[in-house]
């Protein structure tokens, strides 16, 4: 078995918070053995590595001396030279090729973890966070790890051990010229330390304004359409903004430093350090066989300080990267029992339940309410009255913070997830349609389905027809074959969730954004999907849920009003203003489609 699924929780067992560790110990944690092991190749690859340079000088010493020209010598000294390129060249590429494949078993188990985590926390919590938030952490700081695994342990051990030992040979050979050399090196040091002062605040606005970018990019591609048919209006001036934002952050970051940045690395250019190698030893009236040491050994020592740091600046951005895919991989997930129950029929209590998003502001205060088996219960109130809330509350996507919500005697909370899904399913106003085939999209809560039976649960949702007229038919891939209008792709959800049959559903309103010709279609797919079920359905048109059994009015996260259509008229309270208020235009805007009940016994 492979290095890279050997262990597919190694790294989210590793996040858990009570490990006090930084982001990159989490990351690095599978494969840190591996990366000791390349740091210590890649550091004998560069003590070898300056056996040429010091052979050459032993050879120049050779010829320039008072006596005769060992060539013996001189030709040991060629071999030694030889070698240490190639242990150096051996040393390094084997240091490489084993960090590079640490870094791939890390993306792919950083993605994998995540992946798993994420199908393991509360449904919730993908409302509360932004979709360029979790595109970066999967995507792009995955890809910015990259350096520290394949990179940053072995030009790091380069970086140092290369021109200290160098430095150090060269300080054995005449102490004062090693002192003029290094010079430069200090004075780099120094304007990099001035220019680093509140990197840690700089660097956190700079993560801030890259996930702006990030979720406005998303909402920009998402809407496309509506930015086409407005030009400059909407998503594209967020995205715009957003753009424009980062661009002046970054201005007012690097604007500054410029100057400094350009002086610095000019202090130690192979110009520069040439110049103050020969300059020094003239001055000095150096031996020239040392000199030649010095022309070699510290015009070479730019490099490897300068590529400290740039990979200082990697590393940076490395372990804040780091640390937001560890903090991903931290995510709470929901609780499980060790012994899960199986609820016994479709009965839905909510008892006593309370519930805040945010600890503070309470969104349901003491809400009591059962569904029976068959029945189809609407909940109707204002924006912000809580009735999106507590439908949501039915297949968890976010657990009480008092009382209790039961699914046939058994708390949901009880309930194994994948028995909660099979048995509770919900089609939203956002329909969401993978891009896979039709088929895969029907058949997503039972993918063993025949085809024979997404074909029938297809029909009942009124969208057969329009499948095969596809290009491919039911193998057609949405996005690609198939371009679908939003009723269509209703349609489709709804036929989704005729074939997962579960016995209790959560509707939001299906036909609130459909044409009048696409609403009738959904409702004639509603009436067949509601039969027999256990339904709670979230209301904003009250002509669609006059039949229902019964009908909640919710209001500051409590139930206010509670009976059939006609009781709550002749109780002439909430609900009766509600419906005054929408029936003058629910029969103007459209009579031939709104007259309709989508639910309840008058819509079958």
């Amino acid at each position: 078995m492979s290095t890279a699924v050997r262990d597919d929780a190694t790294v989210a067992e590793a996040a858990q918070p009570e490990q006090k560790r930084s982001g990159l110990g989490v990351v690095l944690a599978p494969v840190r053995g591996r990366l000791a092991v390349a740091g210590v190749l890649q550091l004998l690859g560069s003590l070898a590595g300056l056996a040429p340079y010091l052979a050459i000088v032993e050879i120049a010493r050779e010829f320039l001396g008072d006596d005769a020209v060992d060539r013996d010598r001189i030709w040991a000294f060629v071999a030694v030279a030889a070698l240490g390129f190639v242990i150096r060249t051996v040393c390094a590429g084997f240091a490489y090729t084993l960090s590079h494949n640490a870094d791939a078993d890390v993306s792919l188990q950083v993605r994998r973890s995540t992946a798993q985590r994420l199908s393991r926390v509360s449904l919730g919590w993908f409302s509360e966070h932004s979709s360029g938030r979790v595109k970066r952490a999967l995507s792009d700081d995955v890809t910015a790890v990259h350096h520290v695994v394949a990179h940053a342990i072995n030009d790091l051990v380069a970086a140092v051990v290369t021109p200290v030992v160098a430095l150090g040979y060269l300080f054995f050979l005449d102490w004062r010229l090693a002192a003029l050399c290094l010079a430069p090196l200090v004075l780099w040091f120094g304007l990099v330390a001035y220019m680093e002062r509140g990197e840690g605040v700089r660097m956190a606005r700079w993560n801030a304004e890259v996930d702006k970018v990030n979720s406005a990019m998303v909402e920009f591609v998402d809407g496309i359409a509506v930015v086409k048919a407005f030009e400059r209006a909407g998503r594209e001036a967020r995205y715009r903004r957003a753009g424009d934002d980062l661009a002046r952050f970054f201005s007012e970051w690097a604007g500054p430093t410029r100057r400094l940045d350009a002086l610095a690395s000019m202090a130690i250019s192979p110009p520069v350090l040439l110049l103050v190698a020969l300059g020094g030893g003239l001055w000095l009236r150096a031996d020239p066989v040392e000199l030649i040491a010095f022309v070699m050994l510290a015009v070479g020592l730019g490099a490897p300080v300068l590529a400290l740091g740039f990979g200082a600046i990697a590393m940076q951005q490395a372990t804040a990267a780091a640390g937001r895919v560890a903090e991903l991989l931290a995510t709470p997930e929901l609780p499980r029992v060790a012994e899960p129950s199986v609820p016994s029929g479709a009965r839905v209590e909510f008892d006593s339940v309370r519930f805040s998003y945010d600890g503070q502001t309470t969104v349901l205060d003491g809400v009591d309410l059962v569904l029976e088996p068959g029945t189809v219960t609407a909940l109707v109130g204002a924006s912000g009255s809580g009735k999106s809330t507590l439908a949501r509350l039915l297949p968890r996507f976010w657990d009480v913070d008092g009382g209790a919500v039961r699914i046939g005697g058994v708390d949901v909370r009880h309930i194994a997830e994948r028995e909660l899904y099979r048995r509770v399913g919900f089609v939203f106003q956002e329909t969401s349609l993978l891009r896979t085939s039709i088929r895969d999209n029907i058949a997503l809560g039972r993918p063993e389905a025949e085809l024979t039976e997404v074909e029938a649960a297809a029909r009942s949702a009124q969208i057969h027809e329009r499948i095969t007229a596809l290009p491919h038919g039911y193998d057609s891939v949405v996005g690609a074959d198939a371009q679908l209008s939003g009723g269509e792709a209703q349609r489709i959800s709804i036929a989704r969730a005729l074939l997962a049959d579960a016995p209790v559903l959560v509707l939001d309103e299906a036909t609130a954004f459909a044409d009048p010709e696409s609403e009738a279609a959904v409702q004639d797919a509603l009436s067949r999907l509601v039969n027999g079920r256990t339904l709670l359905v979230i209301a904003h048109r009250l002509y669609t849920i006059r039949g229902a059994d019964r009908i909640v009015v919710l209001a500051r996260g409590r139930v206010v009003e509670a009976g059939t259509h006609d009781e709550l008229l002749a109780a002439d309270g909430e609900y009766a203003r509600m419906w005054a208020t929408q029936r003058h235009d629910t029969v103007t805007v459209a009579p031939a489609a709104s007259a309709r009940p989508a639910y309840g016994k008058e819509s079958v």
